[in-house]
């Protein structure tokens, strides 16, 4: 379902902004699932080595945009949310070198960036800690955990629900205009799109 057709649609337009995004990115979100679980990450460790290196990659694009003060003005505890150091902690644990920087992040710092496009972005790689309850489990039975291994998989604090809920409130009272929400749909779109880039590479 592509942006304009979600927005077109009187009973989404009704719906939160995050229900939209979800329903719009459905079938991406559904093929980047069945890719990962193709690749059976957590079948051992050196599985699990390969999707560190996924997950790094993926954190390593959007690392940026957790220190924009433009997107911590609408979003709250932005840089808290950042898991970037979590991964390449993980990483060292499992004795990983850090993947090669070589290729620059799809967000830079100081660049420019589409502050509708960054949301999207953002509602995807916060919605992976969403998910993260279950990996951690399988992560477990590798002998890994909150302290070793996995602590770019343990939930907030606070709790997972309420980190979430607290994240998608404000993206959800954000004034944009249709056309801007397209656009961060689009950059939803795009961020599904990586991530399944990226299970492509490690993966292969």
């Amino acid at each position: 379902m592509s942006a304009a057709e979600v927005l077109d649609r009187p009973h989404l337009a009704e719906e939160s902004r995050t229900k939209r995004l979800k329903a719009a990115t459905h079938s991406a979100h559904e093929r980047l699932d069945q890719r990962i679980m193709r690749a059976n990450p957590f079948a051992d460790r050196e599985s699990y080595g390969r999707f560190l290196i996924l997950q790094y990659r993926f954190h390593r694009d959007l690392d940026a945009l957790f220190s924009n003060a433009d997107l911590d003005a609408l979003l709250p505890d932005l840089a808290g949310r950042n898991r970037l150091a979590f991964v390449g902690q993980d990483l060292a644990d499992l004795g990983l070198a850090v993947p090669d920087a070589s290729e620059p992040p799809i967000f830079a710092a100081g660049q420019s960036i589409d502050l509708a496009e960054a949301l999207g972005w953002l509602y995807v790689i916060e919605g992976s800690n969403l998910g993260a309850a279950f990996l951690l489990k399988y992560a477990a039975k590798l002998g890994l955990d909150e302290n070793f291994g996995a602590r770019h998989l343990a939930g907030s604090p606070t709790g997972r629900g309420l980190h979430w809920r607290t994240f998608t409130a404000a993206l959800d009272g954000i004034d944009l205009s249709g056309e801007a929400e397209q656009r961060a749909i689009a950059g939803a779109e795009a961020a599904f799109r990586r991530v399944h880039a990226l299970a492509e590479e490690c993966f292969a």
